[in-house]
């Protein structure tokens, strides 16, 4: 027996006498996933026990270095992992911006005290974060943030940045412990005068105001600071040159935007279609048009799996993030045009206990938002058209 064989055994036999078997019953929706963070209120013992046992172990973050929390593991054993997960219907122990976005950040521009502290904490749970990018005049120009930190070096007040402005579709800014947030430290040049920062949603200055989606939930905010003092030992890499980082991140955002909801397929069986607990018969034209999608939605899986692959390496194509991007967003916007097809009128109720609190229809108008969060559309097509295609005036 090889020893990566070895480890699928092991792996195997400690996943069933670990994970508890509520973790292992279907994700209803958004709040059966684990968040983590001072202020998170778990759903149930076992929802903890889970996170807990899977943080001592490292593998909430299994292919993150040991000395930071992670597992250390390789990545055929990491892949190792999330199949005998997948097998046994394992829900993820930890779900968080810190691990799909800022922790890579951390690890490629972050210095040894930041990686100690900040990965470690995200790795066990115990904190939250947020990511403060957009703003009102600076959606998809991002670079186009004016986000002010000014440097003050008083004696009174320490050696800090002094942060005034605001963020907007800042998601999950109101239950997030920490941000992690683009600035203006210089006028100079537009890309060149950005900074990344890091500080505390608890700082004095901090505000946040939820925004009401059509869906009916709020998951964004509007986010502003005045006069927020963010210490000078916060900020990653180097003054004026966040932009680098911001990019790099925007890399593992989108790769996670792009695969909301693309976990499975739909589901079609040999009859029809699962909504909730109730299987709806589809027309074979429908069934046909599942099926396809079924078959694109793991063909991206396996691209997916590459892309991700190739970015760790340093080997991606730097306009593959928005390839995948725009390939996932209209992917999941397929499957929940295929749901409400399937389901006909019934997937229409908004607030019945038979439809989960209208889940189908909210989530079919969340999927909407796909298109704009994380760069439109729009804006991935054109950077598709320019630097992988070469299309001539693109």
């Amino acid at each position: 027996m090889s020893e990566l064989d070895q480890f699928r055994t092991d792996t195997r036999a400690w996943l069933e006498a670990n994970c508890p078997p509520e973790m292992r019953a279907p994700m209803r929706g958004e709040k059966d996933l684990c968040w983590g963070g001072r202020n998170f209120a778990f759903q149930s013992d076992a929802q903890k026990q889970w996170m807990d046992v899977m943080a001592s172990r490292g593998w909430t973050v299994p292919d993150w270095p040991k000395e930071y929390g992670g597992g250390g593991l390789s990545p055929a054993e990491a892949k190792v992992l999330k199949e005998e997960m997948r097998a046994l219907g394992c829900r993820p122990p930890l779900t968080s911006f810190g691990i799909s976005m800022l922790g890579p950040a951390l690890l490629k521009y972050g210095n040894e005290e930041q990686k100690k502290r900040f990965l470690t904490e995200i790795a066990r749970g115990e904190i939250r974060w947020c990511q403060g990018y957009s703003e009102p005049g600076a959606g998809s120009d991002l670079a186009g943030l004016q986000t002010k930190a000014e440097d003050v070096s008083d004696p009174v007040g320490g050696d800090h940045y002094l942060v005034n402005g605001q963020k907007v579709w800042t998601s999950y800014a109101d239950q997030a412990d920490w941000i992690f947030c683009l600035v203006r430290t210089s006028s100079e040049t537009k890309h060149g005068g950005i900074s990344f920062l890091l500080f505390d949603m608890e700082s004095p200055g901090v505000s946040t105001k939820p925004i009401l989606l059509i869906s009916g939930n709020s998951p964004f905010c509007e986010t502003f600071f005045d006069d927020v003092k963010v210490p000078k030992d916060q900020l990653v890499g180097e003054l004026n040159k966040g932009w680098d980082v911001a990019k790099y991140l925007l890399g593992h955002e989108r790769e996670m935007i792009s695969g909301m909801g693309l976990g499975s397929g739909i589901g079609t069986g040999a009859s029809g279609v699962m909504l909730g607990p109730v299987v709806k018969p589809v027309d074979p034209l429908l069934r046909a048009e599942i099926a396809a999608f079924d078959v694109d939605a793991l063909a991206f899986a396996a691209m997916s799996e590459r892309f991700i692959d190739q970015l760790k390496a340093g080997e991606a194509h730097p306009a593959m993030p928005s390839m995948m991007k725009y390939a996932g967003t209209e992917l999941n916007k397929q499957r929940n045009e295929l749901v409400m097809a399937a389901g006909g009128s019934d997937t229409l109720e908004w607030e019945s206990e038979r439809s989960k609190g209208g889940k189908p229809a909210r989530d079919w108008l969340r999927s909407k938002a796909n298109s704009i969060e994380g760069g439109t559309s729009e804006i991935q097509l054109g950077i598709v058209a320019k630097h992988i295609l070469r299309l001539p005036g693109a």
